[in-house]
Parts: C-alpha cells; sequence; structure tokens
C-alpha cells in the first residue's frame, strides 16, 4: 500500500511541527506549509533525515483569500492524495478589540476560521470517496471557558472550530472520516512571542504548561480513536471539568480576578 500523506498548516514551529514529527515517525508522507519557506524547508530536511520519509514543503500565507484555493490546487498538480489535514495554523491579536484596525482582525479571522473551513471543505469529498480521513482542528482551552478580555476573537474562533468539529465528526461518522478538534492550554511555542506577551505569561505556574511534542501525540491518538474533541493533559482536562461543574457567576468571577494579570489591557 502507499504510504498515506498528512497536511500540516502552520508546520514551522511549534504543535504544526511537533504534529509533522508525530505524522512522519507513524509512516506518514507529509505536505507541510507555513509563510516562512526556509524554516519548512529546515524542518523538512530534518525529518526525511530522521525518518526516510517524503515531505514537501508549499510556502502559504493563509491570511489572503486565495491561499487555501491555491494550496489545494498545487497538491493536486503535485499528483498528491491528501489523507489527513491538519488545521494548526493561528495566532492572537493581543489586546483591547479596538485597539487594532479591522484589517488586522479580519487577517485573523481569516486564517482562524475561514482557510481551515475552506481547506476542509475542498478536502474532505475525496476523503468520503476513499472510505479514509483524519481532520484534525486544532482549537483551544480557551473555546471551552469564558474568554478574559484581550485577545478578543481569539477564543471565539476557537469555539468555532470546536463546533463546526463536532458538527462535522456527526456528519461523516459512517464515511470512514473522523473529526477531531483539539483543545490545547499553555504550550511551550513561539505562539506568545509572535503575540508579544511572552513575559506575561512567564509568570504562569510551570505546572500549567505542555511540551508541543506531548500536546501532538495525545491530538494524533484521539484522532485516530475518532474522538471528536480531545483536551490534552491532566490539568487541562481538569479545568475543562470544572468549568462545565462550577456555577457560571463563580467561574466568570475567577476569570476577571485573574486573567487581567496574563493579557494586556
Amino acid at each position: 500500500m502507499n504510504p498515506r500523506t498528512a497536511l500540516i498548516t502552520g508546520a514551522s514551529s511549534g504543535i504544526g511541527e511537533a504534529f509533522a514529527e508525530v505524522f512522519t515517525a507513524e509512516g506518514f508522507d507529509l505536505v507541510i506549509t507555513a509563510r516562512r519557506e526556509h524554516r519548512l524547508r529546515a524542518v523538512a530536511d530534518r525529518l526525511v533525515q530522521r525518518y526516510a520519509r517524503h515531505v514537501q514543503v508549499i510556502a502559504a500565507d493563509l491570511s489572503e483569500r486565495d491561499a487555501p484555493a491555491r494550496l489545494c490546487r498545487e497538491i493536486a498538480d503535485r499528483g498528491l492524495t491528501v489523507d489527513v489535514l491538519v488545521n494548526n495554523a493561528g495566532y492572537g491579536v493581543p489586546g483591547a478589540f479596538t485597539a487594532s484596525e479591522w484589517a488586522r482582525h479580519e487577517a485573523l479571522l481569516q486564517v482562524m476560521v475561514v482557510a481551515p473551513a475552506e481547506l476542509t471543505r475542498r478536502l474532505l469529498p475525496g476523503m468520503v470517496d476513499r472510505g479514509y480521513g483524519r481532520i484534525i482542528n486544532v482549537a483551544s482551552l480557551a473555546a471551552l471557558v469564558p474568554a478574559p478580555a484581550g485577545h478578543t476573537l481569539y477564543a471565539a474562533c476557537k469555539a468555532l472550530v470546536v463546533k463546526f468539529s463536532e458538527s462535522l465528526s456527526n456528519e461523516v461518522a459512517r464515511s470512514g472520516v473522523r473529526v477531531t478538534a483539539l483543545c490545547p492550554g499553555f504550550t511551550r511555542s513561539e505562539f506568545h512571542d509572535v503575540t508579544g506577551t511572552r513575559a506575561t505569561v512567564a509568570q504562569l505556574p510551570r505546572w500549567l504548561w505542555m511540551d508541543a511534542a506531548a500536546v501532538a501525540r495525545q491530538g494524533f491518538e484521539a484522532s485516530m480513536a475518532g474522538i471528536p474533541v480531545c483536551v490534552p493533559g491532566r490539568v487541562n482536562r481538569t479545568i475543562a471539568r470544572l468549568v462545565r461543574c462550577l456555577p457560571r457567576p463563580v467561574v466568570l468571577a475567577l476569570v476577571r480576578r485573574t486573567a487581567w494579570r496574563y493579557r494586556k489591557a
């Protein structure tokens, strides 16, 4: 049998790079994409050398409206078939909602909501036809807890990703395709460097953090098992359960008291 191929967005660092490692270690070929081509090629070279898998690099900026269509055309032109889609690309816009111009928020929505939905819509029919597919949408623990001030659209986007994944999982349940929303908490990656909040979140206790490799491994296993929503890490799962069990006013009060320390106003 030909090896299956996984397409991973935002694969130049962090959770995306960790997913690339997991899938190649499990015998998959890859198509990896992100904006930084030089970083992608460094990841590809390392994985090819370590695992002897085929790793294709396609640089793309998913904030551009036609990027998902161009990416899928390039994949087809290379004669590749995507069996697994990992929608991982994402970032946050720190600060108050009105502190940034609309164009910045629009780009965020394009990367975090529109691009994952469009890539899924373009690649899902082939998965259904072949009777096999896995889609991992990287969401966040932020989607499952009350949203604090700052990064105003981030949690909202991730909440949409969770609901989208749950609905699609039910829709394709009998097709051989499995859809998983992965909801990590604080993860050691470049995310907070990009948003300029590294010094702020560094105040958080160490036990709240997970390594990207552990997050990706648990996401992979959940996807292969067909679990619709995966919260990796015992601490994160405990937080998610407490939020569901405690009275809403209590949870909101806790969020208001503590979140301001770790968010830009």
